[in-house]
């Protein structure tokens, strides 16, 4: 896949100098070290860093929020037996993502600066920095989806599987592929399309097999009505809904929370109240989700652009609001709780502990993370650009800006707000924008769409 990927590339991208953007990716290599030798051995968050370090040991797919994708590729890398080389591998798949940024526009004939341009945000915000330092899906799950993007319409097959995995990551990316398979088809790429849909679909076909042998039923997870339900905590009227008496007892109890996400943890909510635990009832809560979605359309509507409007405010703001939404490097050293996975995980890889901040480098990366910070305006002005180069170049533009505004506002559509699920379409939204600079836009065709 990787020789797809590189053939994809065109030629000039390969041999050329390209001393300005080779100089921004090597400062943006110094600042992943920076964070390595400031923060070590790697964020690691509970629970989610540990229940996918367990699940990579012990291979199966999850019945609850994460899928295998992650666990596989912490698997790939489990003989190091380390975390700060999941930490490492993840800093230079955050350069990688950028360099393909950068080829895709140079291909498109951009000027060699509108293209570094284009990349500097994934490069050196802060707030990737952090990303890719935790062992987390997020800095994975981009890569996949620019990785897809540059080469869909000339190494369908490469793409279909990049989305695949993607989607195997992160299960919001699954439609992505509905998305593509569109694009080819209005480029009139047919061949193309069948061999990426067959590529797309297959492998997540097979995990939702797979998935099956293990927990009964035909998914690629169990917690997509669990999350719908918690989205519709923030607004559903059961006098309007009027849900039979199964469905009824989903409906909102006394528990008040400011963020919807908080309801699938809230013990007072009521699918945590039923027998079985809250997963246990994900079928029934994503009924009561669609019927609720179904008699307050609007209401539903509503709350989805107030959260979506976060993304847009200057200073961060908190949501749920126990939460700091950025500037997140701090000194200080983090605990670990008393918890069974942590000892497993310890078991396992040899630098857990809880991270600790270290001078100097702590410090600068302290001071730096403030004004290397993407503010909600700024994200709002990319966004307007790249519709308008979405317009303007549609044969190029409109997939990545599509696909940017889906990132955007897929997550908190099927769950909640998160200033950390913004972050994957930032890279796709700026690659939209700097469309909007070229000359013109793609030629008709290009061979290989065609194969």
């Amino acid at each position: 896949m990787l020789t797809e990927v590189r053939s994809a590339l065109p030629e000039n991208i390969r041999s050329s100098h390209h001393r300005l953007f080779i100089a921004v990716l090597l400062a943006a290599a110094v600042l992943r070290v920076i964070t390595m030798l400031g923060y070590p051995p790697a964020q690691l968050y509970w629970y989610d860093s540990f229940t996918y370090l367990d699940t990579a040991r012990h291979l199966r797919p999850s019945a609850t929020f994460h899928p295998v994708g992650y666990p596989l590729f912490l698997r790939l890398l489990a003989p190091f037996a380390s975390v700060t080389v999941v930490a490492a591998v993840q800093h230079a798949l955050g350069l990688a993502t950028g360099l393909i940024i950068y080829a895709s526009l140079r291909r498109h004939r951009l000027p060699a600066w509108g293209a570094t341009l284009a990349a500097v945000p994934l490069l050196f915000d802060a707030s990737f920095l952090r990303l890719e330092h935790a062992v987390l899906s997020d800095t994975l799950f981009i890569f996949l989806i620019v990785a897809a993007l540059a080469i869909a319409d000339r190494s369908p097959l490469a793409a279909g599987l990049l989305l695949a995995l993607a989607g195997l990551t992160r299960t919001v990316a699954v439609p992505l592929i509905l998305l593509v398979l569109v694009f080819l088809l209005v480029r009139r790429h047919w061949r193309a399309a069948l061999t990426f849909t067959l590529a797309g679909t297959i492998p997540l076909l097979l995990y939702a097999t797979w998935y099956q042998a293990h927990h009964g039923r035909f998914a690629l997870s169990g917690a997509d009505g669990v999350a719908l339900w918690a989205r519709t905590m923030t607004f559903a009227d059961c006098r309007v809904i009027d849900p039979p008496p199964e469905e009824a007892r989903l409906c909102p109890t006394e528990a008040v929370q400011d963020a919807a996400s908080e309801y699938v943890w809230d013990p007072d909510a009521a699918i945590n109240r039923l027998p079985g635990g809250r997963f246990a009832h994900n079928a029934l809560a994503r009924s009561f989700a669609i019927r609720a979605i179904t008699a307050q359309p609007f209401d539903y509507l509503s709350e989805v652009l107030r959260d979506t409007a976060i993304t847009f405010a200057w200073t961060p703001v908190p949501h749920p609001a126990r939460v700091t939404p950025a500037f997140g490097f701090a000194h200080g050293a983090q605990t670990l709780p008393p918890q069974p996975l942590v000892y497993q995980a310890r078991q396992n890889y040899s630098d857990i502990r809880g991270i600790q901040s270290v001078d100097p480098y702590a410090s600068f990366l302290i001071a730096y993370q403030y004004p290397a910070y993407l503010r909600g305006p700024m994200i709002a002005a990319i966004l307007l650009i790249g519709a308008y180069a979405a317009i303007r170049r549609p044969r190029t533009a409109a997939l990545p800006f599509t696909t940017a505004m889906f990132l955007l506002m897929a997550p908190v559509a099927v769950l909640d707000f998160d200033h950390r699920y913004v972050l994957p379409m930032i890279p796709v939204a700026c690659w939209a924008a700097a469309l909007a600079f070229t000359a013109k836009d793609d030629p008709p065709e290009s061979p290989g769409a065609r194969a």
